[in-house]
């Protein structure tokens, strides 16, 4: 992990910071690593939270399969040991957070998931060969436009956060791992 020194603090980032240690028991180190330059991190933390939280006719589960497909594709430690942790939790199903770790296909998934996650994956993987096709799939399998743009969108997020873990060798919280098993 890159050695950069943590911002003061400012009063709205100490208080979610606090909101993290009272949900959480710590603070996600991916915060702790933004905390060098507060307006990124509170750029990060914004994009975040609107789209893995805010309303959306995806669940919350739905985007923490995206989150944790889009970092199995890019092989991200980070992202994976979190964002499994959240699957189990979500779902109440520790085999299904192994599974979407290690290769979701595995996981004999409904169609609305499966569909979902391919396209994830394929926007990852192969990003200039997405085509109507694939969108037209992601209809038939019952999503609305609005639920595609936040496929997309968590999809590139993703992409992005993953990045950033890999290139600055971002660690997880030991806690991650033993979460929801």
């Amino acid at each position: 992990m890159l050695d950069l020194p943590a911002a003061d603090l400012d009063a709205e980032t100490a208080a979610y910071f606090q909101k993290c240690m009272e949900k959480l028991g710590f603070i996600p180190n991916v915060l702790a690593a933004y905390a060098h330059d507060l307006a990124k991190l509170k750029a990060f933390a914004a994009m975040y939270n609107d789209l893995m939280l805010a309303p959306s006719g995806l669940s919350k589960l739905e985007r923490e399969m995206i989150a944790v497909v889009v970092s199995s594709a890019n092989r991200c430690y980070y992202c994976l040991a979190a964002h499994g942790a959240a699957v189990r939790q979500l779902s109440g199903d520790p085999v299904l957070g192994e599974l979407m770790v290690m290769n979701y296909r595995a996981a004999r998934l409904p169609a609305r998931h499966a569909a979902m996650l391919d396209f994830a994956w394929k926007l990852t993987e192969t990003p200039h060969a997405v085509v109507d096709a694939d969108r037209a799939a992601l209809t038939a399998a019952g999503f609305s436009d609005r639920d595609i743009w936040d496929i997309v969108a968590v999809t590139g997020f993703f992409n992005m956060s993953n990045r950033i873990g890999i290139g600055t060798d971002m660690r997880p919280n030991a806690e991650y791992h033993a979460q929801a098993r």
